[in-house]
C-alpha cells in the first residue's frame, strides 16, 4: 500500500500524471492549486497483442473520485485520440465538466460526444487567449503538429508558471502555414518559466524532423506509377496527410473516396471548418467506387497500425468488400506506434500476398513525425530557459533522453524530474520534486465493460489463445470410494483428437482413488488432484500449460 501523500504546501502546485508517462498514449495530467484541480488532456492507449479482447485502455480516474467537483476545467491540447479519446469516459464521472480546446479539437470531440449522447460545456480557445479557470490563469500558444490547431498551454498559479508544450514540432514549412510560435515561447522564457513539461517522443532522434511537405514526391511517384487503384491508410485525424493525398490525386486525375466511419466523420468535420480543402467533385462516396475505373480512384482508409477491425486489416484478411491485387498500391502513411509491429507486419504480408505493392515508411518517404527531434528540443530549452523540467509523452527511454538534453542546455540535474504514471510532483518555492505516488493502473474497455477486466482476466485469455483449454469430468462415490464415470477429457486449441489424453487417464484414476481411500471428500481438493495430475503430464509430454478446468461430481 502506498504511503499517504504529504499535504501540499500553501501556495504550492501539485502535478500528477494519470497517463502518458512511460507509454505512447492515454495522456492525462492533473494540476492542483489552492484546493482546485485542472486537467490537461484525457486520451486513450490502444491495446497490444498481449491484451486480447481489449478495445481501449483508459487513464485511471480513481485519483479524481471524491474530488470531481474541485475540477475547474479540462484543457485539450489537440484532437488526437491519445489526447481526447477518454473524454467520454471521464464525463461519465461528471457530465457538466467544462472543456476547453481549439476549434478543430472541440469539433472532433463533439462528433465523438454525439455518439455517447453527452453535452458538456465546450469552450473554444485560440493561441494568444487567456482564461481564468478558478485558481489557474491559462494561456495558449500555437504549436505545429501532425494535426491542425494544436496548442501549448501556459498555466500561471501562486506557485509559479508552468508551460506544457503538448505534442509539437518545429516544421518551418507546414502545409497550413501555422508554425510553432517561438516568439511566444521566447517571451515566456524572458518572463520566467518555473516548470516546463516537454514532449519526449523523438528525444532520441538526431537533428530536426523533416517537413510535412517532404512526402509529396513519394505520393506523386505512387500516383504516377500505379496502373490501378491507390489505397492510402492513415490516422483518421491526420488532416494534413489527407490534404496531401487529395492534392496529389487531383493533379493526377484521380478522385478520392473516404472509407471507414471515423475517417469519414473526421474529414467531414475538418472540411466543414475549412481545415481540409477539397475541390468540387473531388470526393466520391464509398458506394460509388465500382462506377470508376481502377486508375481513376484513390481510397483513403484507417488501419495503418494494424488494428484488427480497421478497413485495411480487413482488406488484408479478405474480410472486406474492397479487394486488392496486382497493379494496386497500398500506402501506409503513418509511423509505427510501439507495440504494433507484429500487427502491422501481418497486414503488410497479407496485402503483399495478393500481389499488390505495399509502400511504407521502411521503403519510401511516406511519413514524417509530428514530434520534435533532438535539435528542436535543444532549441526550445535554450529559448525558454526553464528553472525545472519534467519530460512527458513518451516511453521511459524517451523521457530519459529528453532529460539529458535539458541537462546539456544548463538545467541542473536536480531540477529535472523524470516521473511515471501516478508519480506526484510538487512545485514549491520554485523547486519541483517528487513527493510520493498514487495508484494508477490500466483501465480496460472491453465492449460495454469499463474497468471490469483485470490482469488476471487477460492472463486467462492469453492462456486460452496460446495454450488451449482442457476440461475433465469425473463422477465419484465418496461412500464407496470409487469412480463411477470418467475421467472424460475434452480439449479445444490443444490437439486434433482427444485420444491424445488416453495415456493419462489411468494416472488420474489412480490419484483420485488414492485420495478417496485417504478419506478426501472435499470436491475442491479432488478437483485439485485432477488438475495437478493432468497438468504435470501435459507439461512433461507436450511442453504446454493450457487452462485446465476439472469438474468432480458426487454420484
Amino acid at each position: 500500500m502506498a504511503d499517504p501523500l504529504p499535504t501540499l504546501a500553501a501556495g504550492g502546485l501539485r502535478i500528477v500524471a494519470l497517463g502518458g508517462l512511460g507509454e505512447i498514449g492515454r495522456n492525462m495530467t492533473v494540476f492542483e492549486c489552492d484546493g482546485q484541480l485542472l486537467i490537461v488532456d484525457c486520451g486513450v492507449l490502444f491495446p497490444e497483442e498481449s491484451q486480447p479482447g481489449v478495445d481501449l485502455i483508459l487513464p485511471d480516474f480513481d485519483y479524481l473520485r471524491g474530488r470531481l467537483d474541485d475540477i475547474v476545467g479540462l484543457v485539450l491540447t489537440h484532437g488526437h485520440e491519445d489526447h481526447i479519446g477518454a473524454v467520454p469516459f471521464l464525463l461519465r464521472e461528471r457530465s457538466d465538466l467544462p472543456i476547453y480546446g481549439s476549434r478543430l479539437t472541440l469539433a472532433l470531440l463533439e462528433a465523438k460526444l454525439r455518439e455517447h449522447r453527452q453535452k458538456p460545456p465546450l469552450n473554444v480557445v485560440a493561441e494568444g487567449d487567456t482564461h481564468w479557470l478558478g485558481a489557474f490563469r491559462v494561456g495558449f500558444v500555437a504549436v505545429n503538429h501532425s494535426i491542425p490547431d494544436a496548442l501549448g498551454v501556459v498555466i500561471d498559479t501562486t506557485a509559479g508558471r508552468v508551460v506544457h508544450t503538448g505534442d509539437f514540432k518545429m516544421d518551418q514549412l507546414p502545409l497550413d502555414g501555422r508554425i510553432t510560435d517561438l516568439r511566444a515561447f521566447a517571451r515566456l522564457g524572458d518572463e520566467g518559466v518555473d516548470l516546463l513539461l516537454v514532449d519526449s517522443t523523438n528525444a532520441e532522434v538526431r537533428g530536426f524532423v523533416t517537413s510535412e511537405s517532404a512526402i509529396l514526391p513519394a505520393l506523386e511517384q505512387v500516383m504516377v506509377t500505379t496502373p490501378k487503384r491507390v489505397i492510402v491508410a492513415s490516422f483518421a485525424s491526420h488532416v494534413h496527410r489527407i490534404q496531401q493525398v487529395i492534392d496529389v490525386a487531383a493533379r493526377n486525375g484521380r478522385k478520392v473516396a473516404l472509407v471507414g466511419r471515423s475517417m469519414v466523420r473526421n474529414m467531414n468535420v475538418a472540411r466543414d471548418l475549412g481545415y481540409l480543402r477539397v475541390p468540387a467533385g473531388m470526393l466520391v462516396s464509398s458506394d460509388r467506387i465500382g462506377e470508376l475505373r481502377d486508375d481513376e480512384i484513390v481510397l483513403v482508409c484507417t488501419g495503418s497500425q494494424g488494428e484488427p477491425m480497421a478497413v485495411l486489416s480487413r482488406i488484408a484478411a479478405h474480410d472486406h468488400e474492397i479487394r486488392v491485387g496486382p497493379g494496386d498500391t497500398i500506402v501506409l502513411a503513418s509511423s509505427l506506434i510501439p507495440g504494433n509491429e507484429n500487427a502491422v507486419n501481418r497486414v503488410i504480408n497479407g496485402l503483399t500476398a495478393t500481389g499488390a505493392r505495399v509502400v511504407h515508411k521502411g521503403n519510401a518517404m511516406v511519413h514524417v513525425s509530428g514530434h520534435a527531434a533532438e535539435g528542436e528540443l535543444l532549441y526550445l530549452y535554450n529559448v525558454v530557459k526553464p528553472a525545472n523540467v519534467m519530460p512527458v509523452h513518451g516511453e521511459i527511454r524517451h523521457m530519459y533522453a529528453n532529460a539529458r538534453l535539458a541537462e546539456l542546455t544548463g538545467v541542473p540535474r536536480d531540477r529535472i524530474v523524470v516521473a511515471q504514471d501516478g508519480t506526484v510532483v510538487d512545485l514549491v518555492d520554485g523547486v519541483a520534486a517528487i513527493v510520493g505516488d498514487v495508484p494508477c493502473g490500466f483501465v480496460y474497455v472491453d465492449g460495454a465493460s469499463v474497468g471490469d477486466i483485470t490482469e488476471g482476466s487477460l492472463k486467462d485469455r492469453r492462456i486460452l489463445g496460446e495454450e488451449g483449454f482442457i476440461s475433465v469430468v469425473v463422477v465419484v462415490d465418496h461412500v464407496e470410494r470409487k469412480i463411477l464415470s470418467g475421467p472424460e477429457i475434452h480439449a479445444r486449441g490443444f490437439a486434433d483428437s482427444d485420444d491424445v489424453f488416453d495415456p493419462v487417464v489411468p494416472e488420474i484414476e489412480k490419484k483420485l482413488l488414492l485420495a478417496l481411500e485417504d478419506g478426501v471428500t472435499d470436491q475442491h481438493a479432488l478437483t485439485q488432484v485432477v488438475r495437478r495430475t493432468l497438468g504435470r503430464w501435459v507439461n512433461a509430454q507436450h511442453r504446454r500449460r493450457p487452462m485446465i478446468v476439472p469438474v468432480v461430481i458426487e454420484g
